[in-house]
């Protein structure tokens, strides 16, 4: 029995094969969606995810030149510069969405996918939870900010400076969205069936 997210009517579902879907009998939203090689694109999005993290955090995210004096800011810079200027709440929220949460939510779906491909059937609990922690800190990954800041210090500092995004926003980017598809395409319910087919 599945409650529709939408409407709330209980309804029965059968086991779908994959790349099914099965829509509400009464507001036609969808209650459940299988998805075929699940566990294989979310490993391949999370390693494509894992090999952009690395130059998203080396290389810088904006380059300006001011009268002749060039600088290069990185994710990291921007978080000490925070920090050494007072405002460490917001150093610590920058720290936590572009570095901590990416790298946590690529462990936790590489976690899940190895423990499931292995067909192990201990831990199905906490793996449920780590699950929906990924699931959570998913939205704190703040492409949308960044990229509305960049557009700010382009327009404020247009005139007085050359603001340009550097090749690390790029990189920046990409980690967001082969991390969003990577969440996307990770079937849970695999958690508990692998699990359940090895015992």
């Amino acid at each position: 029995m599945i409650a529709c997210p939408t409407c709330g009517l209980q309804q029965r579902v059968e086991d779908l094969p994959p790349n099914a879907v099965a829509e509400c009998a009464r507001c036609g939203a969808v209650v459940l969606r299988r998805h075929a090689n699940s566990l294989s694109l979310t490993a391949a999005f999370s390693f494509a995810a894992l090999i952009f993290y690395v130059p998203a955090n080396i290389y810088p995210i904006l380059n300006m030149d001011f009268y002749g004096a060039y600088s290069e800011s990185t994710v990291w810079d921007g978080c000490v510069k925070l920090f050494q200027s007072g405002q460490w709440p917001v150093a610590m929220v920058v720290f936590f969405a572009s570095i901590l949460a990416p790298l946590l939510k690529l462990l936790g779906l590489f976690m899940l996918v190895f423990t499931i491909k292995f067909k192990t059937a201990r831990w199905r609990r906490e793996r449920t939870w780590i699950h929906r922690i990924v699931s959570v800190i998913g939205p704190w990954a703040m492409l949308d900010v960044f990229l509305v800041a960049i557009l700010v210090a382009l327009v404020k500092l247009g005139q007085l400076a050359t603001v340009m995004p550097g090749t690390g926003l790029v990189a920046f980017a990409a980690v967001v969205v082969f991390t969003t598809l990577a969440s996307a395409s990770f079937d849970p319910r695999l958690i508990w069936e692998e699990a359940d087919k090895g015992t």
